[in-house]
């Protein structure tokens, strides 16, 4: 809907909202930008605090997905008006203990009455205006890296009906609040040649990737394989726990894929999952085996899950 609105020509956006990336750049002094986002939404557990540390590490990925450093906060909060004002209590709590470890400052927020419980934060963070890790860059040759296992949405899903294992949540639980920031602060430190790089969230791995391919100017090629899943993802597939952004995603985006023989219909259907507070896809530039290491050795689980290509049809192909 933005784009049907008049245009605002200013010469300090260095990235905006027409460009379907991760978050908005505006510069401020020759080698200063700010980096702005916002995110949020309903529960995805049962647990108040856990909500609000998962919410907080979601708002914050896009910040490193520009490659970016997080600075402030403001919080968003929709809570019933009958609802107990301790369960509220702990979501912040929860946000705050992530946004501390983030080193970011929350510096206020807006609440409403609302029947249905959302919470989450705008971000504000600082970037080199010569650093910024755009969704657009990608070179053929380049290797593509993911630095979370998807499947959070399908999990999400079988929490709400009662039907997932503990095993299950445990594991998304960790995923989700864990920071994209020990990935980004690695990508600076080692001089790590990323040449695009975005974060897996709500439009699932296939259309973050898409964005990318189109940003870019490239085709992709997935290795089905290799892509790393959160233990239960496969078994929520095929108990039928499938969100509905699964299937919007699915509906929107499968037209630019082409599967070859041998992709399982559970893995082309965990490509599409919404995820919440996703991992990183970063388009390196050679040397992807040093770049994997020099991730793991810091606790990353990176994984190559695919290549860039040349532009031609299909944009995505997807491989056993």
């Amino acid at each position: 809907m933005l784009g049907k609105l008049a245009r605002q020509h200013d010469p300090n956006v260095l990235v905006g909202f027409d460009h379907a990336d991760d978050a908005g750049v505006y510069q401020i002094a020759p080698d200063q930008a700010l980096v702005q986002t916002v995110d949020f939404f309903t529960p995805v557990v049962d647990d108040p605090y856990t909500f609000g540390q998962i919410a907080a590490t979601n708002a914050l990925s896009d910040i490193y997905a520009m490659g970016g450093r997080p600075l402030t906060s403001l919080a968003l909060v929709c809570f019933p008006e009958k609802a107990d004002l301790e369960i509220l209590e702990r979501i912040l709590a929860g946000g705050l203990s992530k946004m501390i470890e983030a080193g970011c400052t929350v510096i206020g927020g807006h609440s409403i009455r609302d029947e249905e419980t959302k919470f989450g934060y705008s971000v504000t963070g600082l970037i080199d205006p010569k650093k910024i890790l755009a969704n657009a860059g990608a070179k053929p040759g380049d290797a593509l890296i993911l630095t979370k296992a998807l499947g959070t949405g399908v999990i999400s899903t079988a929490i709400k009906k009662g039907k997932a294992e503990t095993t299950w949540i445990d594991a998304s639980v960790q995923s989700m609040t864990t920071l994209n920031k020990r990935a980004a602060e690695i990508i600076v430190e080692e001089g790590i040649c990323v040449n695009a790089m975005t974060d897996v969230t709500g439009f699932g791995l296939i259309g973050h990737a898409r964005e990318l391919a189109l940003a870019s100017n490239v085709s992709l090629r997935l290795y089905a394989g290799k892509i790393p899943l959160l233990p239960g993802a496969i078994e929520c597939v095929r108990a039928g726990y499938i969100p509905g952004g699964l299937k919007n995603n699915r509906d929107f985006a499968e037209c630019v894929v082409r599967y070859e023989t041998g992709v399982s219909d559970d893995v082309k259907a965990l490509m599409f999952d919404p995820q919440t507070a996703g991992g990183l896809l970063m388009s390196v530039d050679n040397h992807a085996d040093d770049v994997m290491a020099a991730l793991n050795a810091r606790g990353v689980p990176a994984v190559q899950i695919g290549e860039v290509l040349s532009q031609t049809k299909p944009l995505i192909t997807v491989t056993a």
